[in-house]
């Protein structure tokens, strides 16, 4: 042993002060989240009348462990925007393994949101205070056949981000998508404006084109590329059943 061992540790006076900072700012976010938690358990008519909590998902860390990375904002309104457009009052949206999408969605004008059916599935259950309980449902992609029955086959409109990029959990992912979705002979309707009401979009890596357009039939490459606030090593694409205002269809798959 040297004496170095025997002495204290200290820190700069710069390095002092960035700590308290953070451990300030650690105890606001913790106390935020127990008031949404608690604001969480409300019914949804009692949340609507409650005075608002913004929330953003830059309160939640990212969970590496968990394959977490947060869309950028840009990315994250715009897979918001595509799901709702075109929707009505009948239309049911799912978001799965995509939280900074739906904590987008959640920031948009009332009257930018035509449906109150829009639930979150993840597995992380710190999301369900952004949600509330009536529209968070917890979610393992390992378990594709235990979907909430009130959402089996109900789904008309689904963005679904697998958390790896490995064929198992893609596979997974795809047979959840199945359970979720509405059946072949309701694809076709079309919503009060005339748009059609099914649609899928699965935004994963690019490596995974293959497994996305065997699993996922009507599926193709689209010209949108999504980022990520902290960036990636693994180019990301989007895959969908439609073409809209915010991406068109590529010759990729030609």
């Amino acid at each position: 042993m040297t004496d170095f061992d025997d002495e204290p540790i200290t820190l700069s006076a710069h390095a002092l002060a960035a700590l308290r900072e953070f451990q300030v700012e650690e105890k606001q976010r913790l106390e935020k989240f127990e008031s949404l938690y608690k604001a969480s358990e409300n019914k949804f008519d009692e949340q609507q009348h409650a005075k608002p909590v913004e929330v953003k998902i830059d309160d939640f860390k990212e969970d590496w462990q968990l394959s977490q990375f947060w869309y950028d904002d840009d990315t994250a309104k715009t897979l918001g925007k595509a799901l709702l457009e075109g929707a009505d009052e009948d239309t049911v949206i799912v978001v799965a393994s995509a939280p900074s999408v739906y904590a987008a969605i959640k920031q948009f004008p009332e009257d930018e949101i035509p449906t109150k059916h829009i639930y979150l599935l993840e597995y992380d259950s710190r999301f369900k205070v952004l949600a509330g309980s009536e529209h968070f449902s917890s979610y393992d992609y390992n378990k594709p056949d235990e979907i909430p029955g009130h959402l089996r086959h109900k789904c008309h409109r689904l963005l679904i981000d697998p958390p790896f990029l490995e064929p198992d959990c893609q596979t997974k992912s795809a047979q959840a998508a199945k359970n979720l979705l509405v059946k072949e002979d309701e694809r076709q309707e079309r919503t009060k404006s005339g748009d059609i009401k099914y649609k899928l979009i699965s935004s994963t890596g690019e490596r995974m084109h293959d497994v996305v357009t065997n699993h996922y039939p009507g599926t193709k490459i689209t010209n949108f590329y999504p980022e990520h606030k902290n960036g990636l090593s693994n180019e990301f694409r989007c895959y969908a059943t439609f073409e809209c205002s915010h991406w068109k269809f590529t010759n990729e798959d030609n």
